[in-house]
């Protein structure tokens, strides 16, 4: 059985999302990242980055394990390994890529900046927080406009792309957004957000969180 290192975080809940979507079974394991898990040996034999999530295939290509990081390489993986999620060729691909990369390379480092210099940072910068916090909104502004125009993210199907999103938006809090100011996004978030795999993902991510 596939076995994925998590804990209740954007990145994270990718993996369960993917997962129950294409209705592979999986051993969900936390790593609580609150007490500092991700950096004990343990687990940094498994990502020397000290980051989660993780995922293991026992069933890899070749029949050999495979152990996997980084949260979008993961989506690309599953997605190829089940021909489900990702089109197999020509432009509707490329928009899932452009969708997966634009979030991994903008939106969740702007929402996580953002969250670290407003809640996180020993000082308050206003450069940082000036920069981060425009920056979360110029991004939100482009995907509100995206979403405007077709259903998805990739277009009129659910793809990696909407999972890739997915995870920021939900946490989105941490970087003070308000998707009341993007309602094409509040729009397509109520819409995954009702699907059954997704809230059996975030079910599951959320019981990872130990009671205090």
């Amino acid at each position: 059985m596939i076995e994925v290192y998590a804990f209740a975080t954007p990145n994270s809940l990718r993996v369960p999302i993917v997962l129950e979507e294409l209705g592979l079974p999986y051993d969900l394991r936390s790593v609580n990242v609150r007490k500092g898990e991700q950096k004990l040996p343990e687990h940094l034999a498994r990502n020397p980055n000290g980051k989660v999530p993780v995922l293991v295939d026992p069933d890899g290509p070749g029949g050999e394990r495979l152990v996997l990081t980084e949260s979008g390489a993961i989506l690309i993986y599953l997605a190829e390994k089940t021909g489900r999620l990702l089109p197999a060729e020509g432009i509707a691909r490329a928009r899932v890529f452009e969708q997966v990369f634009f979030h991994l390379t903008g939106i969740g480092p702007m929402f996580g900046q953002a969250g670290y210099f407003q809640k996180q940072a020993p000082e308050q910068l206003p450069i940082a927080l000036n920069r981060f916090n425009s920056e979360s909104a110029r991004v939100m502004t482009v995907l509100d406009g995206t979403l405007g125009a077709q259903p998805f993210a990739a277009g009129v199907n659910f793809t990696i792309a909407d999972i890739a999103h997915f995870g920021w938006i939900w946490r989105r809090a941490f970087a003070d957004i308000d998707l009341q100011d993007y309602p094409n996004v509040q729009t397509w978030y109520d819409r995954v957000a009702s699907r059954p795999a997704v809230e059996r993902a975030i079910q599951r991510v959320t019981a990872l969180i130990p009671e205090e």
